[in-house]
């Protein structure tokens, strides 16, 4: 439907990570669950879901403009990555100021997990 012609004009390497992503923060829920229970899993299902909604936004973004020169791709980036930045600090004070049984370590651990993975979206190649 819509969403997966959405998806589809991400690049490769965006969708590749984002199924990394979700990959791991699947094993960190299940890890957390194991470990604190019910609220360690949606703790780290939320930290993992922080990154991956700000990286698609961003990928959204960067995949609108096709810019016609280096700078306009410049540009380009750095709206990426800004909207990338601001939507990740809203995200997690949300997610902490509203949930009051979070469980930080399995939270912020599968964020930073997740955000890591992101960044490693450049050695992904795009074929």
């Amino acid at each position: 439907g819509n969403t997966y012609a959405m998806l589809r004009t991400l690049s490769k390497p965006i969708r590749t990570v984002l199924r990394w992503q979700l990959i791991a923060t699947l094993a960190l829920a299940l890890i957390a669950a194991a470990a604190v229970g019910v609220h360690g899993a949606l703790s780290a299902v939320l930290g993992g879901l922080v990154s991956m909604c700000a990286g698609l936004v961003s990928g959204l973004v960067a995949s609108l403009g096709k810019a016609e020169s280096a700078g306009g791709v410049l540009i380009g980036a750095l709206r990426a990555e800004g909207i990338k930045i601001g939507l990740i600090v809203v995200l997690l004070w949300l997610v902490l100021a509203t949930y009051k049984d979070v469980v930080t370590l399995a939270f912020l651990g599968t964020f930073m997990v997740t955000a890591l993975i992101f960044s490693m979206a450049v050695i992904v190649r795009d074929r």
